[in-house]
């Protein structure tokens, strides 16, 4: 899931730019834009960093599991 701190300093952002003294349409777009974000976001299947190195980790390994396992065919074949 994305970082509700982000989401937070989204909101607080567009929330700065209404002028003052218009609080009920402040307090809508607050809302409405973190729903919205968060929608959009969750619709694009972004990660956090966090889930992105472990499953670059994953796949490092995965990729020197496979080039072992292709050495090791490569020598069996190469015995027969």
């Amino acid at each position: 899931m994305i970082d509700a701190r982000l989401l937070e300093e989204f909101s607080q952002k567009l929330e700065a730019l209404i002028p003052p003294g218009m609080e009920a349409l402040r307090q809508e777009v607050r809302s409405n834009a973190r729903s919205l974000l968060q929608a959009t976001l969750a619709r694009m299947e972004v990660v956090t960093r966090e889930e992105f190195d472990a499953q670059k980790a994953v796949l490092a390994r995965t990729r020197e599991k496979l080039e072992a396992l292709e050495q090791r065919l490569k020598a069996l074949e190469s015995t027969d």
